[in-house]
């Protein structure tokens, strides 16, 4: 092979490198048309029926039987790889559980893919929340007062700082478990049976009690960041306005991007201490009792409205693409008052907020006008819009697969009560 045809076949394999994305909802959907659109091949990998199977950007759609459990995600991962040819892609978790797969067995996907996902050294700070709230502390990042216990005796040590929310240090166990992301605790016979239900579904070292910020979504702000060497390439911070549950939001239903420094400073704080690379979304509640902006959570991966940035001037999944090829990108931050809108989740929750008096029709009308992107639904893309209709049924089935536990009349969990073990027993 002469010296000159060497540089034209590696130019020639590099056009030929694209995207494995694992995870097919409306989060790798943005990715799949990210990519798509610069002419890079997407491949998408997932578990269950998938809107991204309908996207003109979608090159192919593999599925596969388990992306949670982290050996059989690897397993398949690399196997479809091996299958395809897929040498050298670059790889793009959607789901906490797939970054956990990854991280932990970087070294081995790393010898046949681009892995975006840091080593676990660093992921478990953002993993687990009883790592991120003891890491914020040591760097002076505020966040909500939160406890741990070990039985039921030393719960009522805690009853004077009612109500409390009752949440997971890792959200997808606690998730897929109960469908729900937190539960509120008005009373101590709520606290002490919501506590054990928990404990039914999840390590009890894995159960955090936590003070309740007052204020609804309007408070929680998001900062969403492609983070490199210590810095922040390019970025946007957003005001998640709307959301659903209204309290303890599972996904933003609205999403508006704002100017606010120190959100970006505490954030950058945080991931610069763990050595981050990649997509992060780093979440805050500001505490109107004290006006300081508290940490509630880090994803270590592309979130679920990091779409709005390519409509604000900050096209993230190809920035992270791009680095990993070696392209020089310039770094860009978000424009303020872009909005980003999920349709098919905003419509229930707006209409549920404006009949209980909590959002005028006239704010609805204002984000609506800035609105400038949707989850799903694009002109020069409609068919996953509609197939997510279609498939509202099967989506809906799998959901109610996760029930979070109802309460009685006297405000009792139906079914608990009676496992609870005592001090000592559970595996920490």
């Amino acid at each position: 092979m002469s010296a000159q045809t060497q540089p034209v076949q590696f130019a020639q394999r590099l056009q030929n490198v694209g995207a494995l994305v694992v995870g097919g909802d409306h989060v790798g959907l943005a990715i799949a048309r990210s990519l798509g659109r610069h002419k890079i091949p997407v491949y998408v990998i997932d578990d269950q029926h998938s809107i991204s199977t309908y996207s003109k950007y979608t090159t192919r759609v593999v599925r596969v039987k388990d992306l949670r459990d982290p050996q059989k995600t690897v397993d398949s991962v690399l196997e479809v790889g091996q299958r395809f040819g897929l040498r050298d892609w670059v790889l793009f978790p959607t789901r906490d559980e797939t970054v956990m797969a990854f991280s932990l067995y970087r070294d081995r996907l790393a010898e046949f893919f681009r892995v975006t996902t840091p080593e676990w050294e660093t992921t478990r700070q953002a993993w687990d929340k009883n790592n991120t709230y003891r890491l914020a502390g040591q760097l002076g990042i505020p966040a909500p007062r939160t406890w741990t216990v070990r039985s039921l005796e030393e719960l009522p040590a805690l009853f004077p700082n009612l109500p409390l929310a009752i949440k997971p240090a890792i959200k997808e166990n606690f998730f897929y478990a109960t469908g729900a992301k937190a539960w509120r605790a008005e009373t101590p016979q709520q606290l002490r049976e919501l506590f054990e239900a928990a404990a039914q579904k999840i390590k009890i070292s894995e159960i955090l009690i936590q003070e309740i910020i007052p204020g609804d979504g309007d408070r929680q702000l998001s900062y969403g960041v492609f983070f490199r060497d210590g810095h922040a390439h390019s970025s946007l911070v957003a005001r998640r306005l709307r959301q659903h549950p209204r309290e303890f939001g599972r996904a933003a239903t609205y999403v508006e991007t704002a100017d606010l420094p120190e959100i970006e400073e505490l954030s950058q704080r945080f991931l610069r201490a763990i050595n981050f690379y990649g997509l992060a979304e780093v979440e805050f509640k500001q505490d109107p009792r004290d006006g300081q902006y508290k940490i509630l959570d880090v994803n270590a991966r592309a979130w679920g409205f990091h779409g709005l940035g390519q409509a604000a001037g900050v096209d993230f999944p190809y920035l992270l693409y791009a680095d990993q090829m070696g392209y020089h990108m310039k770094p860009c931050r978000a424009k303020a008052g872009v909005g980003w809108l999920r349709l098919l989740t905003d419509i229930p929750t707006a209409f549920t907020d404006m009949l209980r008096g909590d959002l005028p029709p006239s704010s609805y009308l204002r984000s609506i006008r800035r609105t400038k992107t949707e989850s799903v639904f694009s002109w020069e893309d409609s068919l996953p819009f509609f197939a997510e209709f279609v498939l509202l049924p099967y989506f809906l089935k799998r959901k109610l697969l996760h029930a979070s536990p109802s309460l009685s009349d006297d405000n009792s969990v139906v079914g608990g009560g009676s496992n609870l073990r005592r001090k000592g027993d559970y595996d920490r």
